[in-house]
């Protein structure tokens, strides 16, 4: 009876133990931003042109550049320019693209829905980095150049902390 309870009590000790060092994997979301590649500007007053063919060229490059990834979401504004660079990548990960409204964007509703996803987010060269920056929660990135529309940021959040790098793609 002895050796049974002994039995026992190792067996209680030693399955706790394993169940302590067992750990959680981290909830990481992982957010990509760019901007809309190359616009139509002939049409000064057009305030939704169309991308032109540089333009749907970047837009299929950037699906090329993020091949390796799997997006669970894609995210744009409700412009033309936004919805057509963010296509090509939407359509390679088989999910349809999200609209969003940079001025009412309630982020942290977006953040929890998001929350351990890997996301695309297509906006402007003012809503692309003031969106980065919502995601650190602190001002880290100023407006993009107008002819900067290789760039890139990539922000992760996790309960250990945010990461951010900025990158330019061409």
């Amino acid at each position: 009876m002895k050796k049974l309870i002994l039995i026992a009590l190792i067996s209680i000790v030693t399955f706790s133990s394993c169940n302590e060092k067992t750990e959680k994997k981290e909830v990481v979301s992982t957010y990509y931003l760019i901007r809309h590649a190359e616009k139509n500007r002939t049409d000064p007053s057009n305030h939704n042109p169309d991308l032109i063919d540089a333009g749907l060229k970047r837009a299929e490059n950037w699906a090329k550049h993020f091949k390796d990834i799997k997006f669970d979401a894609v995210y744009s504004t409700d412009y033309n320019r936004t919805k057509q660079t963010a296509l090509p990548t939407a359509k390679q990960n088989n999910v349809e693209i999200q609209l969003y409204n940079p001025s009412d964007l309630d982020i942290a509703a977006f953040k929890e829905k998001t929350k351990g996803k890997t996301v695309l987010i297509v906006g402007h060269s003012n809503t692309t980095p003031k969106f980065a920056n919502r995601l650190l929660g602190e001002e880290k990135y100023d407006d993009m150049a107008d002819d900067n529309n290789g760039g890139l940021y990539i922000i992760t959040v996790s309960k250990s902390g945010k990461t951010a790098e900025s990158l330019v793609v061409n």
